[in-house]
């Protein structure tokens, strides 16, 4: 859903706002796209005002640290081309961010489903609470400009503002939520919830009830001050309600004056409330809080209870959605690291019984009914996907060689680049390529005869270093480095020697190693593997100290759907080789050619599927890398993630648009891709290559929780937004489920 969140606290602050940074993130990490508005300063017990006659100013608001008060305010919004995340801040009241934000900003997103006005500071229960309330008066605004509204309120019992606590009635209150937007009653025009704080809240008891009506029973709400005391702020008065003594007093001169001067202080007398609630009976808000439960009422926009709906008790979890059981089926099949991953994720994101796990679609008792399969490519059933383009949803597109085959890969960007000229996305970020075809070692010289960025490499000065890589191979296999065409003749000839040995009936002996390098994986047949490119060397790569000078690159997970978005997943990985890093130039002593050490494979090959035995150390979170580096200062992961985000929009463009027949996107498919890519020295990205059905399994237990992540992601987003008539959308540079979508383009295959 589209959310609009406003409240009566003002951003972030430890002080007066504790729980609208965890909240919003809560949302968007279960998938909603999420707008902010709020009153740039605490504008509580204001009801449902605005200010007559006063212009009202935006600044903008940038979130900082989970529960630091480190957050930055703006006076000019965010470039269209900047990434961050950005609130909007007014010099108004609750209703009046509900109306900006429902008619003046976020004109670019889908319309808002959902106005949650909270989670307020404080309890909003009884009527002498909710008559004043400015979170309900901005959920009461959007009510009467026809928008589905709740009114959240955290009732809190410390001020210590218990992190754990915080954490466990915002998930409380999203569960909540979901249920409220799924089993809205149409007699209803805004919800009123009341969460408390405290330990298990959310085992506890969700209950409908109605407002209970109380008055203040002991005078004044306001206390008399001297005229000459300065005024408190409103955050900090808030804090400071106490009762006072009344006092009289004479005028400067000693005469009684008509009325005594001096000043107020709002100071009501919460007595009266708890009083009330004490003498109540069940059944209303303030008792429902003091049982330790939830409450929720159901209200019009005049104030007063919907009255035709029951009250009682709400069982959150064992609602149903009121379409057929089951929504949709579900055909499974995954290696042991990932089946796991998949079933959380939907679990997460359907209801058990909003789906059934078969074996294949003959198992459906309505053939036509809806179906996603998430299975390996050689098992997908393509034939019922392409006769039900409707309700037939799967995992991998049929056709994709124009990013996943290096030599189509090759054409795919030099194709863009020749229509593109002015591209400056991907342009400088994938490194000097020339692919050829080639059966046997001996027709080395006709297959190069057109690579002449080769032959000029070869008669420079300069020891220049490439890397070949055959063009159909996976997994490092293959993958050899040369910096003359002998040898490279020399590579085919090993190639050759491979395919020979192979033919016996005997286990396979290894070839003998050429340059230094030794054979790694399976072996490669050059008359089966005839397409190959040869690709620049990057021989000052990044490294860091802490990880041992280690070469390494980022492993980034890509989610394409449809026809076509395609969203990068921010969770990073980077994978490091075994080896600390030497050049490839490295040279012995008085030899123009370089040492057999400094061709090590284990230095340069940074795949983790071609390492033997531990891997402690190999595959690490990009966002724990080193802060800064001799050549880098900090905010540099944020660059190359930036760099890597426009780069594979660009990629994922011109492979759909360029390379029709070897990518041909389907609207109701998607796939995960991992892109790998290179940092240098100087923090730019360089392309290495596009992986189909990646290896999960690589990342290992320690990085399972960044693997669930993107799963919940892929559901959340891929899945959720085809089988759900409601599903998430987000515009370019939004972020949900840590997915941060960088390509939108309308291809017209419907």
């Amino acid at each position: 859903m589209h959310i609009l969140v406003v409240n009566d606290d003002g951003p972030p602050s430890s002080q007066s706002s504790p729980y609208i940074h965890a909240f919003v993130q809560a949302l968007q990490k279960a998938g909603h796209l999420v707008s902010v508005v709020l009153p740039h300063e605490q504008r509580s017990w204001i009801g449902k005002a605005h200010f007559v006659g006063q212009l009202t100013k935006p600044t903008y608001f940038h979130p900082g640290s989970l529960h630091q008060d480190n957050g930055t305010v703006h006076s000019r919004p965010l470039h269209s081309d900047e990434v961050g995340e950005e609130w909007i801040l007014v010099d108004g009241t609750p209703a009046t961010c509900t109306q900006l934000g429902l008619h003046h900003f976020f004109q670019d997103r889908p319309p808002v489903d959902l106005v949650i006005s909270g989670p307020n500071y404080g309890r909003n229960s009884t009527s002498l609470f909710s008559l004043s309330s400015g979170t309900i008066g901005g959920a009461l605004e959007a009510a009467v400009c026809r928008k589905r509204a709740i009114a959240l309120s955290f009732a809190f019992y410390s001020r210590d503002h218990d992190a754990s606590l915080i954490d466990e009635g915002v998930r409380h209150s999203i569960k909540l939520i979901d249920y409220l937007a799924t089993n809205w009653d149409e007699s209803v025009d805004l919800y009123s919830c009341n969460v408390p704080l405290i330990k298990g809240v959310g085992n506890n008891k969700t209950m409908l009830t109605h407002a209970l009506q109380n008055y203040w029973t002991s005078g004044s709400s306001f206390e008399e001050v001297e005229a000459t005391e300065d005024g408190t702020e409103p955050s900090t008065h808030e804090q400071e309600i106490r009762e006072a003594d009344i006092s009289t007093g004479t005028n400067a001169r000693g005469e009684q004056a008509r009325h005594r001067h001096r000043n107020f202080k709002w100071a009501p007398r919460f007595g009266d409330v708890q009083k009330s609630i004490e003498g109540s009976s069940p059944g209303n808000d303030g008792w429902a809080l003091h049982q330790g439960f939830t409450s929720v009422t159901p209200l019009k926009a005049n104030y007063m209870h919907a009255s035709t709906i029951p009250l009682g008790e709400l069982k959150l979890s064992h609602f149903e959605d009121p379409g057929p059981t089951p929504v949709f089926h579900a055909i499974i099949d995954a290696d042991p690291y990932v089946l796991p991953l998949i079933n959380e994720a939907l679990s997460k994101t359907f209801l058990s019984d909003s789906y059934k796990i078969i074996k294949s679609p003959d198992q459906m008792s309505d053939l036509k009914s809806p179906v996603l399969q998430i299975r390996p490519y050689e098992s997908i059933d393509f034939s019922h996907v392409l006769e039900n383009p409707k309700t037939s949803f799967v995992n991998s597109y049929a056709f994709r060689k124009a990013l996943i085959r290096k030599h189509y890969l090759h054409n795919t960007v030099s194709s863009w680049w020749s229509k593109h000229s002015n591209d400056a996305n991907l342009r400088g970020h994938v490194p000097l390529t020339v692919a050829f075809e080639i059966d046997f070692a001996e027709f080395l010289d006709e297959a190069l005869a057109e690579c002449f960025e080769l032959y000029q490499s070869f008669a420079a000065e300069e020891r220049e270093w490439w890397v070949l890589k055959p063009g159909m191979s996976d997994q490092g296999q293959g993958v050899r480095l040369f910096s003359s065409e002998d040898e490279l003749r020399a590579i085919f000839q090993e190639y050759e020697a491979e395919e020979f040995v192979g033919d016996e009936e005997d286990e396979p002996e290894t070839p003998p190693a050429t340059n230094g390098q030794e054979v790694i994986g399976a072996s490669t047949m050059t008359s089966q593997l005839r397409h190959f490119i040869a690709q620049r060397y990057i021989e000052a790569p990044l490294l860091f100290k802490e990880h041992g000078y280690r070469k390494f690159h980022i492993r980034c997970y890509v989610l394409a759907v449809g026809a076509i978005c395609t969203y990068v997943y921010e969770e990073m990985l980077a994978l490091f080789a075994l080896q600390d890093y030497r050049s490839p130039a490295m040279r012995e002593s008085g030899t123009r050619f370089g040492s057999r050490d400094s061709l090590d494979p284990r230095i340069h090959l940074t795949n983790t599927c071609l390492q033997d035995g531990s891997r402690e150390g190999s595959v690490v979170p990009f966002k724990d890398l080193p802060e800064s580096t001799m050549f880098l200062n900090s905010g540099w992961k944020d660059s190359v993630l930036d760099q890597i985000c426009a780069a594979t929009g660009t990629l994922f463009e011109a492979a759909a648009r360029e390379q029709m027949i070897h990518f041909q996107t389907l609207e109701n498919a998607f796939e995960v891709f991992g892109v790998d890519w290179m940092v240098d020295e100087k923090g730019a990205v360089w392309l290495l290559e596009v992986n189909a059905f990646p290896d999960f399994k690589q990342s290992g237990e320690d990085l399972k929780g960044l693997m669930q992540g993107l799963w919940d992601g892929v559901v959340g987003v891929a899945v959720k937004g085809f089988l759900a008539p409601n599903g998430l959308r987000l515009k370019g540079g939004d972020v949900a489920y840590g997915m941060r979508k960088v390509l939108d383009i309308d291809l017209g295959r419907h």
